[in-house]
């Protein structure tokens, strides 16, 4: 798959008032941009995997929007009708079928059904947390790289939310998302998305990602965050990276039915993650460790491991961090674009690079600052832009 040119995130969108004033900003001044994400992921070889030969693209999305609408309407009316305004509200300013804005955002949480997995994206992600002493300046810190198919790279956004009588927060997403999949708040809480692959089912309802932004408007702690986030009904599986001012580091680790918090072994001042789970009682809703992609994955999937490359990328990590030196910001970036022992980037080294999915964004997070500095780019070639809340 040919690369995408490189985007950069100057600048953010500024989203104020009311729920639906929020969605309605975002989708009128980003309209231009929600149509091309549209139409650049159907027309897409990733996008288009295990669609039959016969089905026109019209005809899956009108299947798609009918689809998502039944799933979504009336839970997120009912589980979130904050996020359900805001969705309208979207729809609204970027002159789009509702229906279609369903489709959108739930697109990440048919990304963690095992049933799907052959058929569409299957992200990969890794972030690592420090504080204290793996902290040269004792601070907690974020880095996390975001993995996905390069051609969303051009749709990524920064966009800062201020919503009446909630705590504004600086989020990374997507132009067509309501929600956020990164963010940092007023307080210095920080969350950041990768996905988990389960196997438990439960009625569709808000995603992962609408609950990060729920999060990050009403917490103002790790604590807090993840009592929150676990107790709301969702759909979908994912890991969390999680780190307030206090200097609290966490994982969360969530399916839709259940929820474990992971926190460093006692003594030590360092977490990381990638698209694993670690507690015994979430490994027994993954996808099992022999599962293997089919032949209606991506070419360069097929007959690999599911959990291959997040075990892989996981281990490297580990390696390069297992020692008990202070950090700084500028290492830990540099431990994210690492290339493996070889030197030879792939799908399966922390900063990846390979025929499906890529590293296309990187961001570090300072939660007493209240900074967030981010690049649309392989973290080996980042050049970070700094946005203080």
């Amino acid at each position: 798959m040919a690369d995408t040119p490189r985007q950069e995130p100057a600048g953010h969108l500024l989203c104020a008032g009311s729920y639906r004033e929020m969605g309605f900003t975002q989708g009128q001044k980003l309209k231009e941009k929600i149509g091309q994400t549209m139409a650049v992921c159907l027309e897409d070889e990733t996008f288009r995997l295990g669609r039959p030969w016969w089905l026109p693209t019209w005809l899956m999305v009108w299947m798609g929007k009918r689809r998502a609408a039944r799933m979504l309407s009336k839970p997120l009316r009912r589980d979130f009708p904050e996020m359900h305004d805001r969705l309208e509200g979207l729809a609204e300013g970027a002159g789009l079928d509702l229906r279609l804005a369903y489709f959108c955002n739930a697109f990440e949480s048919i990304l963690a059904s095992v049933s799907d997995r052959a058929a569409v994206p299957l992200p990969a992600c890794s972030a690592v947390a420090a504080r204290g002493k793996r902290s040269v300046t004792g601070e907690p810190i974020i880095v996390r790289n975001f993995d996905y198919v390069p051609v969303l790279r051009p749709f990524l956004i920064v966009r800062e939310d201020r919503p009446r009588d909630r705590y504004r927060s600086l989020q990374f997403t997507a132009a067509t998302t309501c929600s956020a999949f990164d963010g940092l708040n007023e307080h210095g809480l920080c969350i950041t998305y990768n996905y988990g692959h389960t196997v438990d089912d439960s009625a569709p309802t808000g995603t992962i990602s609408m609950l990060i932004t729920e999060a990050l408007e009403r917490c103002k702690t790790v604590e807090q965050a993840a009592r929150l986030i676990s107790s709301r009904p969702r759909w979908g599986g994912a890991i969390l990276m999680l780190a307030d001012a206090q200097g609290d580091i966490a994982s969360l680790e969530l399916s839709s039915t259940r929820a474990a918090l992971r926190r460093p072994k006692a003594g030590e001042d360092l977490i990381l993650h990638t698209n694993k789970f670690h507690s015994t009682a979430m490994q027994q809703v993954q996808v099992p460790e022999q599962s293997i992609f089919t032949p209606t994955a991506h070419e360069s999937l097929r007959g690999h491991r599911v959990l291959e490359s997040a075990e892989l990328r996981y281990d490297r990590l580990a390696e390069l961090l297992d020692n008990s030196c202070p950090l700084t910001v500028e290492q830990l970036v540099a431990v994210m674009s690492d290339h493996g022992k070889d030197k030879a980037p792939s799908q399966t080294t922390p900063c990846v690079h390979g025929p499906y999915a890529a590293t296309i964004a990187s961001l570090h997070f300072l939660p007493r600052q209240r900074k967030m500095r981010v690049d649309f780019n392989y973290t080996c070639q980042a050049k970070f832009q700094e946005l203080t809340l």
